[in-house]
Formats: structure tokens, sequence, C-alpha cells
């Protein structure tokens, strides 16, 4: 299991918790299990989100994997400009 920090904007889309565990492998496995597990969470991972493991934003895709030990953060979408 993945511990994941939700940005305070999702919290109420997952019953109010900072921190939800999932089973997964991957940043995507991560998503689907986030999804699956808190079906409110949907709408703002479809729009898009950052993640963020071990302090590094990760911009390599879906395939990144993630790991119980890692420290994950789900963030709103960074954009630069």
């Amino acid at each position: 299991m993945v511990k994941v920090h939700l940005w305070s904007g999702l919290r109420a889309f997952a019953g109010g918790a900072e921190v939800v565990e999932v089973e997964a492998t991957t940043i995507g496995e991560m998503l689907d299990a986030l999804v699956a597990a808190h079906p409110g969470l949907e709408d703002a991972i479809e729009a898009g989100v950052s993640v963020s493991i071990d302090g590094r934003i990760i911009a390599a895709g879906l395939t990144e994997a993630v790991a119980p030990e890692n420290e994950i953060y789900l963030m709103q979408r960074l954009k630069g400009g």
C-alpha cells in the first residue's frame, strides 16, 4: 500500500482524509486506485493533477514507480508560463 497525501481541495472527496492508502506500483495504478476507492476524486484527476514523489515533481508519466516507502503528494496541476 502507498500513502497519498491530498491537497486540501481534494480532501472533501475522500471523506475529509488528508492521507489515503491504495494498492499501486505505478502512478497510473495509483490514480486508478484513488478513483476506485474515492469516486469523487475522478473529476479532479481527469482534469489533471501533479504528483510529487519524495519532493520531486514527476513529469515522466503514469509508468513511474511508487512504493510504500515513498512520500507521495497529489497536488493541483502545476503550470508554467
